[in-house]
């Protein structure tokens, strides 16, 4: 691809996976910031060497461990993740292009995500958890590689070495704090860990059972 056409938020193969642009700066020659979206881990590159792909509906892939399927026939309910695929923002809002977030409330025109953006259902895809068995997975660009199996193997091993480490849902309560604070986790880059009420842990500190008390998962709530 070449530099103009790349834009954040899209989808892209780099190194035969699934990865989200989210920037672009033209001055450095890795000019192109990626995000994979299997592990969230940050990725340099060049245009070159990233093929767009459009996610569509029945696509599946894994997103932070976990897999999930599109679909466009069904709405959101609270706690579920969504890619917003057809983004039209009001003045108030600042999402953009396949942004995935988590629904907090719903209504019957729409929802609001846990970063208070108001989304039509028309402008989303549900991210409907698990591989429904008529899915298109789209993890690799190229499915036959002698790569993918081993790399496939490895998601559950990775999963279950970070089953205790910080997940997007997970909601924590402040120990050593005067003040009763209780988040949720709504954003991990690296080893940041970004929670409601515009709080910045570290994974680390998150995990110090002296500092912070793990209550539940939203995903593991009944809906």
């Amino acid at each position: 691809m070449k530099l103009f056409q790349v834009r954040k938020g899209q989808f892209v193969y780099y190194n035969n996976e699934l990865h989200k642009v989210y920037g672009v700066n033209p001055v450095y020659k890795q000019s192109v910031h990626l995000i994979k979206l299997r592990d969230l881990t940050q990725h340099l590159t060049k245009a070159a060497e990233v093929e767009r792909y459009k996610p569509k509906e029945h696509d599946s892939f894994i997103f932070n461990f976990k897999a999930y399927t599109l679909k466009l026939d069904q709405n959101a309910e609270e706690g579920d993740y969504i890619l917003i695929h057809n983004p039209r923002p009001d003045s108030l809002d600042t999402y953009s292009l396949n942004e995935i977030e988590m629904v907090e409330t719903v209504d019957k025109k729409g929802i609001i995500t846990s970063n208070s953006h108001g989304v039509k259902h028309n402008e989303y895809m549900l991210m409907a958890p698990g591989r429904d068995k008529d899915s298109h997975p789209i993890d690799f660009k190229d499915m036959e590689s002698s790569a993918v199996a081993d790399l496939q193997e490895s998601l559950s091993e990775n999963a279950n070495n970070n089953a205790l480490l910080p997940s997007l849902g997970d909601i924590y309560q402040k120990k050593d704090s005067t003040e009763n604070i209780i988040a949720m986790v709504i954003a991990i880059k690296g080893d940041t860990v970004y929670l409601g009420g515009d709080q910045e842990v570290s994974a680390f500190e998150l995990m110090n059972a002296d500092k912070w008390e793990f209550l539940y998962s939203v995903l593991d709530q009944d809906s």
